[in-house]
This record gives structure tokens, sequence and C-alpha cells, in this order.
């Protein structure tokens, strides 16, 4: 039908049959052939036939309009299943809570004013939960954290853009040794249970013979870090967060031996993006950029200056 309905443009357009033809780059015989088609398939005349050439009716004026508007989203279906053509519409875009940063406005800005004709919806969420609405067709593309050599579930795709070092922390008043028999009678400010990082530091403490006792169960880093600077107790935190947020000089940070914890910053998305598949590639790049502006290959201690992002 919508050819059918191509024709009709063509034919209000060009205002005959021959018109329409020669727009189309088919006989005369065809359009009108067309044009009877649709009217059968709508059940009614669209044209006035009983004046010489025939011209569109009132109803098939009102077609027209809907015609016009049908077409038209027909074309935007097929730019956004075409890789080469303008993006455009909406990108739903997930964001672990921990990479929920304010510095993340930056590759997001960079996003828009490139694609001006793509909208952005945003979600925080858990990483499980992310990767669950990405598999259930409720997102997009998602900015996740997982362990180190682990990449997302199929069919969606993982591209790893960074890797995130974690440090163990105390307030500057603190009086800990960087020992996990010290740690271990910390009271430790965490995030909650199914946090693979909470759960690889107890693994870590029980092998060396201790646990730690949790004194508060937190998503957001900005309160764990808050808490650890106000001395309630000792936490674990991202190296590039502690230096974007200049907070060096109000915490301390412990080296336990054989403590190397790294998690994997990664894009997940959707296999079949079309044109916002080119959006995705620049939302990695920027985001990429600003772990790399953030990174510190050396172990942060308290003579270290933030590295701005």
């Amino acid at each position: 039908m919508l050819d059918d309905l191509r024709a009709l443009v063509e034919f209000a357009q060009a205002g005959s049959i021959a018109g329409a033809a020669d727009r189309l780059y088919r006989t005369p015989s065809a359009i009108t052939r067309q044009l009877q088609r649709l009217e059968a398939a709508l059940g009614a005349e669209l044209l006035d036939r009983s004046v010489k050439p025939p011209r569109l009716n009132s109803l098939g004026s009102r077609v027209l309009e809907q015609a016009r508007d049908l077409l038209q989203r027909s074309e935007a279906l097929k730019s956004l299943t075409s890789s080469d053509a303008e993006p455009r519409g909406l990108l739903r875009i997930g964001l672990a809570h921990a990479l929920a940063e304010g510095t993340l406005i930056e590759p997001i800005q960079a996003l828009t004013e490139k694609y001006p004709k793509v909208r952005v919806r945003l979600s925080s969420e858990l990483t499980g939960e992310l990767i669950q609405r990405l598999l259930a067709g409720e997102l997009d593309v998602a900015a996740v954290l997982l362990p180190e050599g682990k990449s997302a579930p199929a069919p969606l795709l993982t591209n790893i853009i960074a890797s995130d070092r974690m440090e163990i922390v105390q307030g500057a008043a603190g009086k800990l040794d960087g020992d996990w028999k010290s740690l271990g009678r910390a009271p430790w400010v965490l995030n909650p249970p199914g946090c693979f990082l909470r759960a690889s530091l107890i693994d870590r403490m029980e092998r060396a013979g201790f646990a730690p006792m949790i004194a508060a169960e937190i998503h957001n880093m900005h309160m764990q870090l808050a808490f650890v600077q106000s001395g309630y107790g000792v936490g674990l935190l991202p190296a590039r967060f502690i230096a974007r947020n200049r907070s060096i000089d109000s915490v301390k940070v412990l080296h336990p031996p054989s403590f190397d914890l790294h998690r994997s910053v990664a894009i997940v998305r959707v296999a079949q993006l079309g044109a916002l598949g080119k959006v995705v590639e620049h939302l990695a790049h920027g985001l990429r950029q600003l772990f790399e502006a953030a990174d510190t290959k050396k172990r942060v201690t308290r003579h270290r200056k933030g590295v701005r992002a």
C-alpha cells in the first residue's frame, strides 16, 4: 500500500496522471492501476472523475494528508535501521549506579550536540538490572561495571573501554594499619549485598582469616566517601573517584598485602541499532576519554594531586 500511497502523493503534486507517471518513471496506465488499487483497498473513491483531468475529491484530500505522514514515518523507520542514515529517534541509555557521576554529563552533552535529532533517555540502576533490561529490550545501551575478564551474556555486545582500580580508604584522622588484621577489626562502609566488589573483598579477607564488620550499606559513592571522611568506617572506592573529587587530603589509602582489585568499565549494547549504532560509538569514545583523563596508573597517595577529568 505504501507504493500506492506514494502514487497518490505524486499525483496530487503533479496535478495529473501523466505528471505522476513522469515523476515516478512509470507509465500512466501503471499509475492509474495503483490509484484504483488504493481506492479498492480503502473502499472509497478518492478521485473526482467527472472532470478532466481527474482531481482529488474532499475525501481524497484528507487521505492525502495521512499518506504524506505515513510516507514520512516510513522513511524515518528506514533511517532507523540503516547504519548509513542520519541518526534520529530515541536512544535509551543505562548507567550503573557506580558510574553515575556528574562528570558523565560531558559525553552525554557531546552526543546530543553532534546528533541533534537523537533524544536521550537515561536510567541509573545496578549493573545486573541494566543487563536484564537490555535483554528484555527496554534499553539500547548501558555503561556498566563487570568483573575483569567477564562480558555480558549473548546476544548482547560488550566493549571494554577502561579498567577501574579500587582502593581501601579510611578518614584522614584514622589510625588503622594497612594489614588484614587491623581491617578485620574495623567497621566498613560498603555496597549492599549483590555487589561483586563487596564479594571480592570479603573473599580476600576470609582467605587471610578475617571478615569485615559491616557498619553501613550504601549504593551512593558520594555518601560512602562522606562516611569514610567522617571516620565512620573504612571504605572501598575507585581510585579515579578519589582523584576526581580531590578527596585525597581527607582520606588515607591503605595497602594490605596482595590486594589488587580491578573491575572493567564496559559499554554493553543490543546487536541491532541501525543508525543509532554511530551514536553509541560516539558515546563509548567520550566515556573512554573521560576515564583515560582520570586514570591513575600509580597507586593513589596523600601526596598525589587529583587528576582533572
